[in-house]
């Protein structure tokens, strides 16, 4: 890719359209939060790891970033936090789950498109 594929030619702003544009845009202060919290890779890996298996206790979830029980209860309560995922306790066990289905899809969704943005570099 050039300068040349990544900038206009000619400078000038249709004013219309970045009006339009500018009206539609909401607060996305609450969005920032969400990405911020997966952007971590440990936290999208449990958040992954919740697609695949719906509830986790943190024991398991332990295991499955290879860190302590206190490092994966640092990170689930971060993700509780942020509304990302949700608890309960079972006797003496807490279980972890996503919060609902619209994390499921945007963990899920962000994967396939890393995925096929790697195939489109290799086959580009």
């Amino acid at each position: 890719m050039t300068t040349k594929d990544i900038y206009c030619e000619v400078a000038g702003v249709h004013e219309e359209v970045v009006l339009k544009v500018q009206d539609a845009i909401p607060q996305l202060g609450e969005t920032v939060k969400i990405f911020k919290a997966l952007a971590d890779e440990t936290r999208l890996k449990i958040a992954y790891s919740l697609t695949v298996e719906e509830e986790m206790c943190v024991c398991d979830v332990a295991a499955v970033i290879g860190s302590s029980v206190a490092t994966a209860s640092h990170h689930l309560r971060y993700l509780r936090d942020h509304a990302l995922a949700k608890s309960k306790r079972k006797g003496r066990m807490v279980y972890y789950s996503l919060a609902d289905n619209h994390v499921h899809q945007l963990v899920t969704i962000a994967h396939d498109h890393a995925i096929e943005g790697d195939k489109d570099d290799r086959n580009g």
